[in-house]
């Protein structure tokens, strides 16, 4: 197995084999909780094994988002010269919520697509947390169905999309 197999979507894989080209979900996900902005222009000034290091560093207890934070902030800082961009982070943020949040139903409907509570429920939190960042509008949305489409296929619930 590729070791790029461990963090990223198999929608994600056009432009993660190339050299992590774009963001993948599992640093933007990590971004989110850590509070940092990170530019696209910031990310291409990276090399590969910061790009990879950022992608698999632990980012789940509130030591390991400030050692990740920190590392981000002075990467940032020694690639670009400059400092990073502060997010803030949201305390309740959708992809935690039990019921499918709107902007996610929104997208289902307008696709014609169905996902139910308990489907919503058994996907990982990256899962949810890719589905509301996909559902977002302005975001090139083409990957939202080939997103569910996968996650459904991995989740243990059965099947109901259209």
């Amino acid at each position: 197995m590729d070791a790029l197999t461990t963090f990223h979507f198999r929608f994600e894989e056009d432009f993660v084999e190339e050299g992590m080209r774009c963001i993948p979900m599992i640093v933007r996900f990590k971004l989110d909780l850590c509070g940092i902005k990170l530019k696209l222009a910031e990310w291409s000034r990276m090399n590969d094994p910061e790009r990879h290091f950022l992608a698999e560093l632990a980012c789940e207890s509130n030591e390991e988002i400030l050692v990740y934070r920190s590392w981000l902030q002075m990467t940032i800082y020694k690639r670009t010269g400059t400092r990073a961009t502060d997010l803030q982070v949201d305390t309740t943020p959708s992809w935690k919520l039990i019921a499918i949040p709107a902007m996610v139903s929104e997208k289902l409907e307008e696709l014609q697509l169905t996902l139910n509570s308990y489907q919503w429920q058994s996907f990982t939190d990256l899962q949810r947390f890719a589905l509301v960042k996909l559902s977002r509008p302005g975001h090139e949305n083409r990957n939202f169905p080939i997103a569910l489409k996968e996650f459904l296929e991995n989740s243990n619930v059965e099947q109901a999309i259209g």
